[in-house]
């Protein structure tokens, strides 16, 4: 891969990394809110998923602001893996990886 298309590659893949991050934030202050009003819940699935691929920033941010789902190790486990993914993958485009 050429540099141009490598750095378009680590550009977009940070676009969608704070986008996802954005989502999951929201989506760990909604599922608190919800919880503590009694009310229906976004399915653990749904934000495990979101942290893991690209959202993960955005959901350990969640956790730690919200108070949210701190004491599941299973959440501070796939979040941390997702976001070392993550930069192994922008490590690996950035340096010009195909």
């Amino acid at each position: 891969m050429d540099g141009g298309a490598t750095h378009m590659t680590v550009k977009w893949m940070l676009l969608g990394a704070v986008l996802l991050s954005l989502l999951s934030l929201l989506l760990y202050g909604i599922d608190k809110r919800r919880a503590r009003k009694g009310q229906w819940r976004i399915c653990e699935a749904a934000l495990l998923t979101v942290g893991f691929f690209g959202g993960s920033m955005g959901a350990l941010l969640g956790m730690y602001l919200f108070r949210h789902k701190t004491r599941h190790w299973y959440f501070w486990a796939i979040n941390w893996v997702g976001l070392a993914l993550l930069i192994v993958l922008l490590w690996h485009f950035g340096r010009g990886g195909a």
